[in-house]
């Protein structure tokens, strides 16, 4: 299967230093390329991968002094990421909900996994909206 992976871009995958999501995205992603798929990680610039690398940012975001702003690096990568949707059969999100509006057409073909708290009560309304 063609997948792509979608990992948020504070820390590389692997993490060098703390990086729950950034750890499990890189575990799967090895792991699935391992089983023979075609996988593309869209992660920072400096994450190590057998996955082809889809990179918005050279490294990653949370210690960098020169990153203002780490939400616009996220856009790029979904801006990327939509433009190249038809060429992927599963697109894996890892980005809490960044996506959702974004990719609302292509649900057939998108997960989402949620890495934090699910009992905030802001959810509930957005998980009916989408």
């Amino acid at each position: 299967m063609r997948i792509a992976q979608v990992a948020p871009l504070y820390e590389s995958c692997p993490p060098q230093l703390y990086g729950g999501t950034e750890r499990v995205v890189s575990y799967l992603t090895e792991e699935l390329v391992r089983r023979g798929h075609e996988v593309t990680l869209f992660a920072s610039g400096d994450s190590r991968t057998a996955a082809v690398l889809q990179a918005p940012c050279e490294r990653a975001l949370r210690l960098n002094p020169e990153c203002k702003d780490p939400l616009a690096y996220h856009f790029i990568s979904l801006h990327r990421l939509a433009r190249a949707a038809a060429a992927f059969d599963i697109i894996h999100f890892h980005t809490d909900y960044l996506h959702f509006p974004l990719f609302a057409q292509h649900w057939g073909k998108t997960l989402t996994t949620l890495h934090g708290r699910l009992d905030l009560p802001d959810l509930p309304p957005l998980m009916r909206e989408f």
